[in-house]
């Protein structure tokens, strides 16, 4: 009878000793993550680099378009900013793309009058070396087929030619909204709508498309194409790629294209001085950067963030995404400094060629089986400044258990601000979480608040250091710090099961030889 008696006891103290032991470690734990959590968020708010880093990368380094020095430069800078920190990196290279290096560009109207042009010329445009053409506008006419058309073409030898078509308002929409009469802005948004129309019809009749028409115009002697892409904002262009191969291609500030454009209309038309400048460098690497944070208990299991570091050349590149690019360096100098050495490997990839289809992130992805079979989760941030509003599950069944759990230590100020969606779903291929997620490998996006990003940042010549805002950026420079670090300390791995009845991207391979001829 003692003997039974003694065993009970035996099992019940084990089973308490158990239970207080769980409970022990429980609440170590949670010490542990408040300590991490409260080291980050006063780290950031006290001391963060991030007006400093965007400094060096924007006002120093300056635009980041694949194939560029100056992309080859922050490269170089990324590298030795993690080293500083302590933290591995490196430039992995994963393809090759054309080198072109931007140079200056004078475009000035000298007749009928003299005015200096605010215009950019279009990135891989051709270089004029030491040459300055002077010329007059002539526009697209409106002709009846492609027929016409080329009968027309030869009035095109030794002049500029104007592609775009001229915009009834230079003013937002917005700024209608506020101060217009309702009925005056329906007339205006109607009369809008058909010239958009009828441009476009225009273009078709030429039996050309945007991409095809200028090389069809340097063919016949045109010594210049000039356009104009509005992006719906007070003095703000978008600013992409030229199709020329021979002659220059620049976009003119719509203030300014319209000027040309009604001269040229009237029976006016200007004379143009042009000269811009640029260097073909042949076959250049292209690469990633990525950096390490080694993991200590499953260093093969991995926790990344993630955003592209290319960029558009019309601006600096800082919203779009020279933010998610900061917000990730900062994040890990963070875990660095307060969480050296995690459970689970933490990398991050700052992504090039992202802007000519995620196709550094993709080269990623078919080079690194090993990451993305084991990979807890990713977090990708490409829309600008502004701080973290979303974040949804990604088509992710179990997503909607462990990203609260993870959410549950970020600070309340941060949180509550972000809407969560579950299961979500995949994304279509918006940046390059989409890389990930097409292989079943959990891939999140944590989407900002606008800012007007898309009017006056997203791939415009605006895109520049003074568009930041740094509180939010540090906002979400510790929300990826904290998400990482919780997804790096979670008992569990990620499962990934897909939610059924979903439409999910299909795998792209990477175009590993970009804008250089088979």
């Amino acid at each position: 009878m003692k003997t039974e008696l003694t065993l009970r006891f035996t099992s019940r103290l084990k089973i308490a000793m158990s239970f207080a032991g769980m409970l022990l470690c429980s609440s170590t734990f949670a010490q542990s993550t408040q300590s991490v959590v409260d080291a980050i968020v006063q780290e950031e708010t006290n001391n963060s680099q991030l007006p400093k880093l965007a400094h060096e990368l924007f006002d120093g380094v300056g635009p980041r378009l694949v194939g560029t020095p100056q992309m080859n430069k922050a490269g170089d800078w990324a590298v030795e900013k993690y080293k500083n920190w302590g933290i591995s990196a490196k430039k992995e290279n994963w393809g090759v793309w054309r080198g072109w290096e931007r140079g200056i560009s004078h475009i000035d109207m000298i007749s009928p009058r003299v005015k200096s042009l605010e215009g950019t010329q279009l990135a891989w445009s051709p270089g004029m070396g030491t040459k300055t053409v002077t010329a007059q506008t002539i526009i697209i006419p409106d002709l009846e087929d492609s027929v016409a058309f080329q009968k027309w073409l030869p009035n095109v030898k030794g002049k500029l030619v104007m592609i775009s078509m001229l915009q009834p308002t230079g003013r937002p929409d917005d700024n209608w909204k506020e101060f217009a009469f309702p009925e005056v802005i329906d007339k205006m948004k109607t009369e809008r709508t058909a010239m958009t129309a009828a441009w476009a019809k225009r273009i078709r009749k030429t039996g050309y498309t945007l991409r095809t028409l200028p090389i069809a115009l340097e063919n016949a002697g045109a010594v210049g194409v000039i356009s104009n892409y509005w992006s719906a904002g007070f003095g703000v262009d978008k600013i992409f790629s030229a199709y020329t191969k021979k002659v220059p291609t620049v976009d003119i500030a719509l203030e300014d294209y319209g000027m040309l454009y009604r001269l040229t209309e009237s029976g006016n038309p200007p004379t143009i001085m042009l000269h811009t400048e640029s260097k073909e460098l042949g076959e250049v690497p292209t690469f990633n950067t990525i950096a390490e944070i080694k993991g200590s208990e499953k260093p093969d299991e991995y926790v990344m963030l993630s955003a592209h570091f290319d960029s558009w050349d019309g601006g600096t590149g800082a919203t779009d995404n020279g933010t998610g690019t900061l917000t990730m360096m900062e994040a890990m100098r963070l875990l660095k400094k307060f969480y050296p050495h995690p459970k689970r490997t933490i990398l991050v990839g700052h992504w090039a060629s992202e802007e000519e289809g995620l196709n550094g992130s993709r080269a990623f992805v078919e080079d690194h089986p090993e990451i993305v079979k084991n990979l807890q989760a990713l977090f990708n941030q490409d829309n600008g400044t502004g701080r973290v509003i979303n974040l949804g599950g990604a088509g992710y069944t179990d997503a909607k258990d462990y990203l609260p759990r993870w959410l549950a230590a970020v600070p309340d100020t941060i949180k509550r601000r972000i809407k969560t969606n579950f299961p979500g779903q995949p994304s279509g291929g918006g940046s390059d979480n989409a890389s990930f997620d097409a292989v079943g490998a959990p891939g999140f996006s944590i989407g900002s608040l606008n800012w007007s990003y898309f009017n006056y940042t997203w791939h415009t010549n605006r895109d520049t250091y003074d568009k930041v805002v740094f509180s939010e950026v540090a906002n979400n420079a510790m929300l990826a710090a904290i998400l990482a670090y919780m997804a790096s300390e979670d008992p569990e791995k990620t499962k990934n099961i897909k939610v059924e009845g979903v439409k999910w991207p299909e795998p792209v391979k990477a175009m590993r030889r970009g804008g250089l001829d088979k």
